[in-house]
């Protein structure tokens, strides 16, 4: 199930907040992954791994744009 625009925005936003108060690097779906996230979400109850490799797919994605604005992270996965 798909939310409409407004509860989609404002979870995404709530997502992004939470990353930060929890000192988690964030993730955003691009365009070009949109489809991959939606068939995790439609599959959670039979495959939680596609949301996670799609959350972490973006999560990397996010990394570069740290590293290629020198932006400094703590990452756990290092």
């Amino acid at each position: 199930m798909v939310l409409p625009d407004g509860n989609g925005r404002v979870g995404r936003l709530i997502l992004f907040k939470e990353c930060l108060k929890y000192h988690i690097i964030p993730f955003i779906i691009e365009d070009q992954w949109k489809m991959f996230y939606y068939r995790s979400l439609k599959e959670w109850e039979n495959e939680r791994g596609y949301l996670r490799d799609t959350c972490l797919n973006a999560q990397d994605q996010y990394k570069a744009y740290l590293d290629y604005f020198r932006i400094p992270y703590e990452d756990d996965n290092s």
